[in-house]
């Protein structure tokens, strides 16, 4: 198992003495974990191995049975489910390996209510200058499922931007792209948390990213 070491201030996610289980036959040990702004740590791992397991645990979604996690200063695992929530909204930006979105809105509607369901606020402006910087301001008005897998990709990574997030996971996000989109997309994640000051968490099992990056945990 490789262990990450603290980074340069300032740190946005430490996370420290994790464990989890689901049931007694299946439970995690897992690494300490530190990431400063504009930084990237990479989750590879076996399947089974409990790499989307500690990236929902990193966005609150999970809570560990033991250790604390500190998100830019907050320890979220001390937080009840409505200031979870909250939180999650307004700091931690999520792109799944499968984009949820909801299939009646269009690309930009589906923004919009991001930032309203965690500030009570449409940022229109915001959602479309983020389309441009993703290159897909004319799928703006379309359905979700009127686009490519690469370009529902981008809005996913759109959506996880669209409140300026502290922290940004990402859940394989290169698993169902072609090499030319999963360059594209790793290209677009790195370069917009650096711009954004977001610590960004990447899982994934693509050889094709792994050695871009030095910063890694692995799961064993």
């Amino acid at each position: 198992m490789q262990l990450i070491k603290k980074l340069a201030y300032p740190m946005i996610i430490s996370a420290e003495n994790i464990t989890f289980s689901y049931s007694k036959e299946q439970s995690f040990i897992l690494p300490n974990l530190y990431c400063s702004e504009g930084s990237t740590i990479l989750i590879t791992g076996d399947s089974g191995k409990g790499k989307t397991t500690y990236l929902h645990i990193l966005a609150g979604l999970l809570k560990p049975s033991t250790g604390r996690i500190l998100i830019d200063g907050t320890d979220i695992v001390s937080l009840n489910e409505g200031k979870n929530d909250k939180f999650r909204g307004q700091n931690i930006g999520l792109v799944f390996q499968k984009s949820h979105f909801i299939s009646a809105l269009t690309v930009l509607e589906n923004l919009e209510m991001a930032s309203w369901l965690a500030n009570g606020k449409k940022n229109t402006t915001r959602a479309k200058r983020l389309l441009e910087q993703l290159d897909i301001e004319k799928q703006a008005h379309k359905l979700p499922s009127q686009l490519s897998i690469g370009q529902q990709q981008r809005v996913s990574i759109a959506r996880a931007l669209i409140n300026e997030p502290k922290v940004l996971l990402a859940d394989e996000p290169t698993s169902s792209l072609d090499d030319k989109n999963a360059e594209k997309v790793i290209e677009l994640l790195t370069s917009l948390s650096k711009e954004y000051k977001a610590a960004l968490v990447i899982v994934t099992h693509d050889r094709r990213i792994k050695e871009r990056f030095i910063n890694q945990i692995t799961l064993v």
